[in-house]
């Protein structure tokens, strides 16, 4: 194996924006995902019904991606992305506010989803923007910042659901911690397309944005997305299905398989930190079929176990593995696009609403027929997939360097 030569991450004021606005999007995320088996008990629903939340979504994330080349180019990144962040606590509070109300918690869900894409892919074009050759590894080190938020926020809404205030108290953070970062940092600049100082230049440098909206992605961009696809697909299975399976498999209350959510994204936070590093040192699609391997072996013990001690481990070492899958996926699809990171971005946000709809709606409509341990071998499949688009992109070049195209 070539080991790729170490290259230098340096956070500016932006870059920490990025990484705070990382982490209260986390508290969206992973609490809508810990309240989604406890909203579906009070609203009284089946589990494919409790699905459509997933849907929902997706149909956020569709729209919104849809309109983000746009978005981003009339009033730029940075107001897009504080837009993205009222609407995402905009959201979150809908669901507080009404969660025995099935359509207001969809649209909820909805809204709290399609404006929080614009924080998450606004926020990784600009990270790649602004440190080029150490952009996947700026984008792991984000999205560890945000899972190592993830990791408390099972724990708040499993206390509040078993407190005195329920646990729609849990979604107030959201909407409080955007409005603290607002008033702190609202003023810092988030680096534009036009100006990139540590980007490859070409579409993505300042002649970029006239381009982006004629000229065409290769076949190599579609998969490497069909690969994003997959990835996302997965994490959402475990985020939103693994605290039933939990419950299922040890016969603990939903209440407490709720922080089955936590082991998950302990393991997430703890394979994200690893991966800034790794990101700069290992040829990337070596690392990324370690990272499928691994999540397919902490796949297997927590299918297999019905003891919480190894099913928490087995979350954990899911959560190692699936901690690079976005980043990394992520990473090729923008290395894919010829510099044009905001277009990119945008189709990254759609292919990721189509698998936020699909795999958890799947699995919960499994899940029913089913059970939801044999719906939960959706997981290996997606894998498998994930590993095949991802050998197809390498075109058999494990051995390359930095240089390795998507």
């Amino acid at each position: 194996m070539t080991a790729i030569a170490p290259v230098r991450l340096i956070r500016d004021r932006a870059t920490w924006l990025i990484y705070l606005q990382l982490g209260v999007f986390a508290t969206y995320l992973y609490g809508l995902s810990a309240a989604l088996p406890l909203l579906r008990l009070d609203q009284g629903v089946s589990q494919a019904v409790a699905g459509l939340h997933g849907t929902a979504m997706a149909v956020g994330g569709i729209i919104v991606g849809l309109a983000l080349p746009w978005l981003a180019g009339r009033i730029g990144r940075r107001a897009a992305v504080w837009t993205g962040m009222a609407g995402m606590s905009a959201g979150t509070l809908m669901v507080a506010a009404a969660p025995t109300v099935l359509p207001v918690t969809l649209l909820g869900y909805g809204v709290a989803s399609g404006l929080a894409s614009i924080v998450l892919y606004l926020g990784m074009a600009a990270l790649d923007d602004r440190h080029g050759p150490a952009g996947p590894a700026a984008i792991s080190e984000a999205n560890a910042v945000c899972v190592i938020v993830g990791i408390g926020v099972p724990f708040v809404v499993s206390a509040a659901a078993q407190s005195a205030f329920g646990w729609r108290a849990a979604l107030l953070v959201t909407p409080a911690l955007a409005a603290l970062l607002a008033l702190a940092m609202g003023r810092v600049r988030l680096p534009e397309p036009g100006d990139a100082t540590g980007g490859t230049g070409g579409a993505g440098g300042a002649g970029g944005t006239a381009t982006e909206g004629r000229a065409r992605f290769g076949w190599r961009f579609y998969l490497a997305a069909a690969v994003l696809f997959c990835c996302v697909a997965m994490e959402f299975c475990f985020n939103l299905w693994a605290a039933k399976l939990f419950s299922d498999q040890t016969g603990l209350p939903a209440a407490v398989a709720a922080t089955a959510v936590a082991a998950f994204t302990a393991g997430m936070a703890a394979g994200r930190l690893a991966g800034a590093w790794l990101a700069l040192r290992v040829p990337p699609t070596v690392l990324f079929l370690g990272a499928l391997l691994v999540a397919a072996a902490g796949w297997a013990i927590f299918w297999l176990s019905t003891n919480p001690v190894f099913s928490y481990a087995g979350l954990a070492v899911s959560g190692l593995g699936v901690a690079l899958h976005f980043p990394m996926a992520l990473s090729r699809v923008l290395a894919a696009s010829g510099g044009r990171r905001d277009r990119a971005s945008a189709m990254a946000s759609i292919f990721s609403g189509l698998a936020v709809g699909i795999g958890p709606f799947l699995l919960g409509a499994l899940a029913d027929g089913f059970g939801t341990q044999q719906a939960f071998l959706m997981v290996p499949a997606l894998i498998g997939l994930a590993a095949g688009g991802l050998l197809i992109t390498a075109g058999g070049r494990l051995r390359a360097g930095a240089g390795e195209p998507a």
